[in-house]
């Protein structure tokens, strides 16, 4: 079967293929792939067990062969194909009023095709936007209506932490992130602050509300009350690292409790027995009984 070698593209597209030659190939060396209807270029990004694990069950492509000093002087030769490209692509949009926006253009190798990826808040009909880019390129023509946060991956950039997006580094595969696990984090709900740059709700928000969410059983909600030896408290914020509880009395003195010394209080939510509703005599309908 060969070895697997994971494979990335421009726009942090990647794929696994199949190497059946066993080529020795090194992480960030380029290789010629198979690619619908011709060939593909793209740079190792993983080989070895954790790439077999990647790899569809059927359906993968084969490793062609490693790439020459000619494949990469025409790879070059594409990235200038792929910039006048994007600009013939604006002026035809302008010019038909189309409500799209271009966001980045992909040759493939062989220029066997042009894949144009572009956003829009509706469905778009560019029939006559891919006649005109057959037309001035002679070859075929891929429009690709893109989300928001596939165009952050193709666009690439920093986040607030200071490194690259996650979206175009390691995740392979959205997941949906929801306003609950930023509570549940207890962060500010503001959007600047738990907004990307696709302005969607940021991927990290995911990787740890694992951790918070078994960690909240452990503590009292916030908003609750406690009874303290020295009168009735309100619960305002939880330390989870500290392993404490910051409460208010009635005079509104906030003060830092121990976790191992609170109150017992129960952690689960209780539940609701639903409340079975009598059954309904038998309407009857008029009709004898027995057989019809």
């Amino acid at each position: 079967m060969g070895d697997a070698v994971e494979i990335t593209f421009k726009g942090e597209r990647r794929d696994v293929f199949y190497n059946p030659s066993g080529l020795p190939l090194a992480i960030g060396e380029y290789a010629i792939v198979q690619a619908e209807r011709g060939e593909d270029i793209g740079k190792v990004l993983l080989v070895g067990e954790l790439a077999h694990r990647k790899m569809r069950p059927r359906g993968a492509k084969q490793v062609l062969r490693k790439a020459t000093e000619e494949d990469l002087v025409r790879l070059r030769d594409n990235d200038k194909l792929e910039d006048d490209a994007y600009k013939v692509c604006e002026d035809r949009i302008a010019a038909r009023e189309l409500k799209m926006r271009l966001v980045d253009v992909e040759c493939q190798f062989d220029r066997n095709k042009i894949t144009f990826y572009f956003t829009a808040d509706k469905r778009v009909d560019f029939r006559e936007l891919v006649k005109d880019l057959a037309a001035a390129f002679k070859t075929r023509i891929e429009l690709r209506q893109i989300g928001v946060r596939d165009e952050a991956r193709r666009t690439g950039g920093y986040g607030i932490c200071g490194k690259k997006f996650c979206c175009a580094t390691f995740l392979r595969e959205f997941e949906p992130v929801t306003l609950r696990m930023a509570k549940e984090q207890q962060l500010a709900l503001s959007p600047t602050k738990i907004s990307g740059a696709c302005g969607r709700l940021m991927c990290c928000l995911m990787y740890e509300v694992d951790f918070y969410r078994s960690e909240l059983r452990k503590f009292p909600k916030v908003g609750s009350r406690l009874d303290l030896p020295e009168g009735e408290v309100t619960v305002t914020r939880l330390d989870f690292f500290d392993r404490s509880v910051l409460v208010q009395d009635a005079e509104g003195i906030e003060k830092k409790i121990p976790l191992d010394q609170v109150p017992a209080f129960r952690s689960e939510k209780p539940t609701f027995r639903r409340k079975k509703s009598p059954r309904r005599p038998p309407q009857d309908s008029g009709r004898p009984r027995g057989k019809r």
